[in-house]
């Protein structure tokens, strides 16, 4: 067979292109996994008969399972706000100081009945919309904090008890606009490389709605993914015999619970029936549970690296958790 001479403008024949190399898609590297599952199946099943790889398998699952529908609803809202949503909505709801407008969207995310899983996707879309990145950041602590839901959960979980609801109400609240006013102080644009969106070219506002969904949720997915096998791994290697020995005292046991949060992950609308079982610590410690968890926890930490970049995520995550506990043990010295 002649190979094909490809002739310039000058007319002189040049070197035939080279083949285009096929690449792997999504579909062949689903085919070869599922090929190898069905090839192995006996050996990959006994790797489940170990309890610690059981318990593994049934946190991961249960984490990915409990905030994929948040996720979902996440990013559903966030190609909502960029397909339909003009920018000057945002500038009209928000005061133009942005000192004030800090606090009005951490007070704005008693609205929306979600969890981190769906914040964050929000929050990127709104700064990426030209929203002051302070006010969107105090929105995405607020939001999976502050909800009715939230809040209900936790009347439910502590009843008898109303003062656990409005500690914390405040106490997250009160960390959302501290970490606002923060990063409005000493935050810099370069830390949120990442938020850059996707150039859809002429699509309609559909279009620019559904590539959207699909940019944020393959994205931030993956990092949940992440997050959620973190979260069972240090869940399965974390010894319990060392957090019933640092219950009896008062001030590591906030420490303790507050760190035991950040390993476990769970969802904000879950955290207050695991907070109210862990009787042997004192409500000070359960609260800073339940205000550490929904702003900082390895599921959040991953979903902030994938959708605002590792240079915040490795600035914002220490200092949310620190200001967490801080306002954890003021609030709960005060109401508690």
């Amino acid at each position: 067979m002649h190979e094909q001479l490809v002739v310039d403008q000058s007319g002189e024949p040049s070197a035939p292109a080279p083949p285009s190399r096929r690449r792997i898609g999504a579909l062949e590297a689903l085919s070869l996994g599922l090929l190898v599952l069905l090839i192995f199946q006996r050996q990959l099943v006994g790797l489940f008969d170990s309890p610690a790889v059981q318990t593994w398998a049934t946190i991961f699952v249960s984490i990915t399972i409990q905030a994929l529908p948040f996720l979902v609803f996440g990013v559903v809202l966030s190609g909502a706000i960029a397909a339909f949503v003009p920018s000057r909505v945002f500038t009209a709801l928000l005061p133009r100081n942005s000192g004030l407008a800090v606090p009005v969207a951490g007070a704005a995310g008693v609205v929306l009945p979600g969890c981190e899983c769906a914040s964050v996707p929000v929050a990127g879309s709104l700064i990426a919309r030209g929203v002051t990145p302070a006010a969107a950041l105090a929105f995405l602590l607020s939001a999976p904090a502050i909800n009715p839901v939230v809040l209900t959960a936790t009347a439910v979980a502590f009843p008898g008890r109303p003062q656990m609801v409005a500690a914390r109400f405040v106490a997250s609240l009160v960390t959302a606009v501290v970490m606002g006013w923060l990063w409005l102080r000493f935050g810099r644009s370069s830390w949120l490389h990442r938020l850059r969106r996707p150039n859809f070219g002429d699509r309609g506002r559909w279009g620019v709605f559904r590539l959207t969904i699909q940019h944020d949720f393959m994205h931030a997915g993956g990092f949940l993914v992440v997050g959620g096998i973190t979260a069972a791994t240090l869940n399965v290697i974390l010894p319990r015999t060392v957090v019933d020995t640092l219950a009896s005292n008062a001030w590591l046991s906030v420490l303790v619970l507050a760190a035991l949060a950040v390993v476990l992950a769970i969802c904000s609308e879950a955290d207050a029936f695991v907070a109210a079982s862990l009787s042997e610590f004192s409500l000070t410690a359960r609260l800073a549970f339940l205000v550490v968890g929904p702003v900082v926890d390895v599921k959040l930490i991953a979903l902030q690296v994938g959708t605002f970049g590792r240079s915040f995520a490795i600035r914002f995550a220490p200092l949310t958790f620190v200001v967490a506990v801080a306002s954890s043990v003021v609030v709960g010295w005060w109401l508690l």
